[in-house]
């Protein structure tokens, strides 16, 4: 039952717009464009007007078969053709598409006409080993340029493209490649990670003996380590040796609106991972609109997502996003702290980065250094910063607006998920921001706070977190798992609408602000408390570097807090420090914050992707089962 989640941390700042980026920008005027939103069909027809169709659509939106809606239904497109091809006969064929940079310092830049090149070819070499429309592809790749001609390559000729992040662990790894039947395998003979390399063909190699579908495995010769061609099997093939001799030019597969792009495993915080199948128009629609509109991309800008394409952030706005836009996409192999924590920030001047999105997680580590690193290098060429993952606290926002931003860039924060496809509730450049706030939904996306009932709760009180109508990057099923995609997303709350999962408030200006995952929610004395508000008033503590907080069963209370801190550089804990906390706490969110126990650690269970997945905190402290952990970044 959901009771009483009131607003605890009152936040009252509000930053308004750059004038020079209104001035600029392609959507002047943001109450506007809400208006137009609410024309569903008609504002994201007119969005999918910016693309080539080779066969135009016969209706916007099918809600005949609810939840499973279609979208462009009928319409015949190619999203690497719209990615790839169509710049290629403009005065973007020489501009660069892909800037590839390493941790070690090396770079690799391919321009649109490069890109194309490349894809094709990759795209025949494919369908020379037998793969067809339809067919699953899976990759086991570094953050490498292979890696997003792999991709293009599959969508190029209809092939469902299957990213198992480079990171993971043999069972997982086995676990997403028989769940998706892949049958061609694209990896790397390693990865470069903090001055080390990762032997990726060793973990593929193990692997593979438990992937009966898999037929052959292309090596990507990434970091030059000595395999030789005597080392490969016989199902095995160097990828410049595959590709050597090919075409470089490939007609695009006509691919229906609804038909299959990819398949991307998701387990966050939850258990077995959920294979969420994304098709191709709508995907295509949704990621370049938002991308345009929340970081008004334009020509000449250098765009940076640092997320991975293991994950969503990278499907979306690393790769599809961007080329989508004919924009140039920054691709970073390495850590954000290696060689040391300015790298991020001497990339950004080096090359002039326009737009830098990253998620909290990556600035709140990055806090921990000080305000030394951003401040050595001139980041004057920034103009938007952006914030993905979990939602980012007051005291974050605030470093990085102002030691990044240099008071001067506004910073989009963007909620959305993988099941989303898209950014779902964000500002626009013109909007006045609120620290800690995703502010509104975006246009043509109708969210609400409701409930166990499905009424709407009052301003200021918390709630589940729905969107009431579709849109159009939203995915479509889980993968052979219809089942679970009604009863996790669709049954649980009365309306037939989309539950996030999320727990959230809205206030008097109508922005919303995310208080955690549903299953996080502290329930203590009676109150529901979000944990990401708990966490955020233990990181505006002057001591405080990261915090991830759990419920710990009092007999009195219910739930008493049990906090996991990361302190900053010259801070231990100590039992003055551990009194100032709870009173900091205390004074941020008043009473009902009943603090247990305070614990000094040194790594929170993240995954990948940056998410803190408390319920292992949970499991540890009660000496439960972890459950599923293949998503851990340790």
């Amino acid at each position: 039952m959901l009771r009483d989640t009131s607003v605890l941390m009152d936040e009252k700042r509000v930053f308004k717009p750059n004038y020079q980026l209104v001035e600029d920008a392609h959507v002047k005027n943001w109450e506007a464009e809400l208006e137009k939103g609410k024309d569903l069909e008609k504002y994201w027809s007119e969005k999918a007007e910016q693309f080539e169709w080779f066969e135009k659509w016969d209706k916007v939106l099918d809600e005949s078969n609810k939840p499973f809606y279609k979208w462009f239904v009928n319409g015949k497109i190619n999203l690497a053709y719209n990615a790839v091809d169509r710049w290629i006969s403009t005065d973007k064929r020489n501009q660069v598409a892909i800037l590839y940079v390493n941790e070690r310092g090396e770079e690799k830049k391919l321009t649109y006409y490069e890109l194309y090149r490349e894809v094709n070819k990759m795209a025949n070499a494919l369908k020379n080993l037998g793969i067809k429309k339809g067919d699953t592809v899976s990759t086991y790749l570094p953050m490498c340029p292979e890696l997003l001609i792999s991709l293009l390559a599959c969508t190029k000729i209809g092939a469902i493209h299957s990213v198992v992040y480079s990171g993971l662990s043999v069972g997982a790894f086995v676990e997403r490649m028989n769940d998706a039947r892949a049958k061609v395998l694209i990896t790397a003979d390693g990865t470069y990670r903090r001055g080390k390399i990762i032997d990726l063909k060793k973990i593929a190699d193990e692997a593979i003996l438990q992937c009966p579908t898999i037929e052959t495995i292309v090596v990507v010769n990434h970091t030059g380590q000595a395999i030789e061609i005597s080392d490969l099997s016989g199902r095995e093939i160097f990828y410049e040796r595959l590709i050597e001799g090919e075409s470089d030019e490939c007609a695009p597969e006509k691919m229906d609106a609804e038909d299959p792009l990819f398949i991307l495993y998701t387990s966050g915080s939850t258990g077995k991972p959920k294979g969420v199948l994304h098709t191709t128009g709508g995907y295509m629609v949704g990621v370049a609109t938002t991308l345009r509109n929340v970081f008004d991309v334009h020509n000449g800008d250098l765009w940076w997502c640092t997320g991975d394409i293991g994950w969503i952030t990278g499907h979306s706005y690393v790769i599809y996003g961007p080329l989508l836009l004919g924009t140039t996409t920054l691709v970073y192999e390495g850590a954000p702290d290696y060689p040391d924590p300015g790298i991020w920030w001497r990339i950004v001047e080096k090359y002039g980065v326009t737009k830098f999105y990253t998620a909290p997680t990556a600035i709140r580590h990055l806090m921990r250094f000080g305000n030394k690193y951003p401040n050595i290098y001139n980041l004057s060429s920034l103009k938007i910063l952006g914030s993905v993952g979990e939602p980012i606290n007051p005291e974050a926002w605030m470093w990085y607006y102002k030691n990044v931003g240099k008071e001067k860039t506004p910073i989009m924060d963007t909620w959305w998920q993988t099941e989303t496809g898209m950014h779902m509730i964000a500002p626009l450049p013109v909007a006045p921001l609120k620290p800690g706030s995703a502010t509104r939904p975006l246009p043509g996306i109708d969210a609400e706070i409701i409930d166990e009932n499905g009424n709407q709760v009052p301003l200021g009180k918390g709630g589940y977190l729905i969107i009431k109508k579709p849109w159009p990057a939203m995915f479509r099923t889980l993968y052979e798992d219809e089942e679970r995609f009604l009863d996790v997303y669709w049954k649980s709350l009365p309306g037939g609408v989309y539950r996030a999962g999320d727990v959230a408030r809205k206030d008097e200006d109508g922005y919303l602000w995310i208080q955690g995952r549903s299953d996080d929610v502290l329930k203590i004395a009676g109150h529901r408390v979000g944990t990401s508000e708990v966490e955020s008033a233990f990181v505006a503590h002057s001591a405080v570097a990261e915090a991830a907080v759990i419920g710990k069963s009092d007999p009195i209370k219910g739930q008493v807090i049990k906090a996991f801190l990361i302190l900053k550089e010259g801070y231990k804990m100590n039992t003055a420090l551990i009194e100032d906390l709870k009173k900091h706490v205390r004074y941020e969110l008043g009473p009902v914050a009943v603090l247990g126990e305070i614990e000094q650690v040194e790594k929170l269970p993240k995954t990948r992707s940056g998410k803190i997945m408390r319920r292992i905190l949970r499991a540890q402290e009660e000496g439960d089962d972890l459950g599923d952990t293949s998503t851990l970044e340790e």
